[in-house]
């Protein structure tokens, strides 16, 4: 119970009779240890100045509702709201004495009021309204103010995270195709459509499909990315949708599906091509119908979900190989963004080149290099097949070189470029030491091991088709890449 805490509940009355700031203060009387009135103001000027230079100071407001000062009523109730909209208000009035005007009633709720009381007539002095009720609702707005100051508290906290997400994921670059990439996410981040990404394997779908959910109106729900590839085909459906306990033999316990872990929020599909015929079936009834089938469950379930798909490959081609179904197509391609590959935006590549020299030097703990010019103009004539995620790894193979200014020839052996006999060592041989220090066999194995993996990808259409030449499951791959920090 409140009252036996030591907390107070702060006050500040406004009331412009003194008769019935008595007969207030005779109402708390008894729970004058919780419940102390710190001011008492005549009109709503007066009470607008005090809580415009120190609303922290007051818990609950109990005001009448004819005031003195012409501000009164609904409009001073929407004024105190408006400097603090965590102050909860009691309102006391004569107005609906001997009547029930429910009209009345919703203004006050509407404009912000948390209660209201008919105020006793003149003759009875000791009271305002009936202490238990008065008294009761006054301990209620306290918890209630409690509370929405802890949500206002998690929902700053949550726009704060989001921020350092959007911060974190933002697009690099100032060219047209990077600002026509922005003017697209802001406009369909506006609506709830279905959204088709179209781009080279490294161009940065996720990226983009991020900053669609965390501009939208679905932001504060989860955003929950799925690499299509990577799911094994015979637990597709499972992973997806879900099982119930009991399902099928190993069933121990039921499994949301990510489609349910997403509900009201976004859920990205990246390599959709990737999907059997079945499942794509399977996932046109979801959008149609707006509810999956749990494996194990009789009753379908509901899910709210935005579906941001992506792909490397020419879904039209995929429809004429039979690969890729017609009328799923439609369904997810409403609107849809293509991204450029990096060499068709080479205006990009020098700030994408110094935004990663300084992560990747902050995440090394190394001082920033400096790059010659005839070095960057290599780097911007390269033709990055694997875009910017083979930027990325280029830019930490530089860091890795250990020298404080990259010339042209410490880009060529990054890139890999083959030089005469004798002019330069093999670049793996490079790898084994930085400044002539022989490095441990485990960070050399993990070079090896992370370029070689970065080569296969650049030469493979999707992660499916590079975990098959690797010989390797999907989920293998993925963990793998993920350890290597290809992730």
């Amino acid at each position: 119970m409140l009252s036996l805490t030591k907390k107070t509940i702060s006050v500040l009355l406004i009331e412009d009779e003194e008769f019935d700031v008595q007969r207030i203060r005779k109402t708390i009387n008894p729970f004058k240890e919780s419940i102390v009135i710190k001011d008492v103001v005549s009109n709503g000027r007066a009470a607008l100045d005090i809580l415009e230079k120190n609303h922290e100071k007051y818990d609950v407001i109990i005001m009448d509702y004819q005031i003195a000062g012409g501000i009164m009523g609904e409009r001073l109730i929407e004024r105190i709201k408006a400097i603090d909209s965590t102050l909860q208000i009691i309102v006391v009035t004569k107005m609906t004495i001997n009547m029930t005007d429910y009209d009345f009633a919703n203004k006050l709720i509407e404009a912000g009021a948390s209660w209201y009381c008919t105020k006793y007539p003149g003759d009875i002095e000791e009271f305002i309204y009936q202490p238990t009720d008065f008294i009761l609702n006054i301990f209620n707005a306290y918890e209630r103010k409690k509370l929405e100051q802890s949500k206002l508290k998690s929902n700053q906290k949550l726009k704060q995270n989001i921020q350092d997400v959007l911060i974190k994921k933002r697009l690099i670059g100032n060219s047209s195709a990077i600002q026509m990439l922005h003017k697209q996410i802001n406009q369909y981040a506006e609506t709830d459509t279905n959204v088709l990404i179209i781009g080279a394997s490294g161009t940065g779908k996720e990226l983009v499909a991020t900053n669609i959910h965390y501009n939208s109106k679905r932001k504060y729900e989860n955003f929950v990315p799925i690499n299509c590839g990577s799911l094994p085909e015979n637990l597709i459906e499972s992973e997806l949708f879900g099982f119930e306990k009991g399902a099928f033999t190993g069933a121990n316990v039921g499994k949301p599906g990510l489609f349910e872990v997403a509900n009201n929020g976004t859920i990205f599909l990246d390599e959709i091509t990737e999907l059997p015929m079945s499942t794509q079936s399977t996932l046109l009834r979801v959008i149609q119908e707006g509810e999956i089938d749990k494996i194990g469950r009789t009753k379908k379930v509901k899910v709210n979900v935005r579906i941001i798909a992506a792909s490397n490959k020419n879904l039209k081609e995929e429809i004429q190989k039979k690969l890729f179904r017609e009328d799923l197509y439609y369904r997810l391609n409403v609107v849809s963004i293509s991204i450029p590959p990096l060499r068709l935006r080479r205006d990009d590549i020098p700030v994408l080149i110094n935004h990663f020299m300084d992560y990747f030097s902050r995440d090394m703990s190394r001082n920033v290099p400096k790059i010659s010019n005839s070095a960057m103009d290599k780097l911007v004539q390269y033709e990055w097949p694997g875009n910017v995620r083979e930027l990325q790894n280029i830019v930490q193979r530089l860091i890795l070189s250990g020298e404080n200014e990259l010339t042209e020839k410490n880009v060529n052996i990054a890139l890999g470029v083959t030089h005469e006999v004798g002019t330069q060592p093999d670049f793996a041989l490079q790898s084994f030491g930085v400044e002539n220090e022989i490095l441990p066999w485990r960070e050399v194995e993990n070079r090896i091991k992370r370029d070689y993996f970065h080569y296969v990808r650049e030469n493979t259409a999707s992660d499916a088709e590079a975990a098959r030449k690797l010989g390797l499951a999907p989920p293998n791959f993925h963990r793998m890449c993920k350890e290597l920090g290809m992730k």
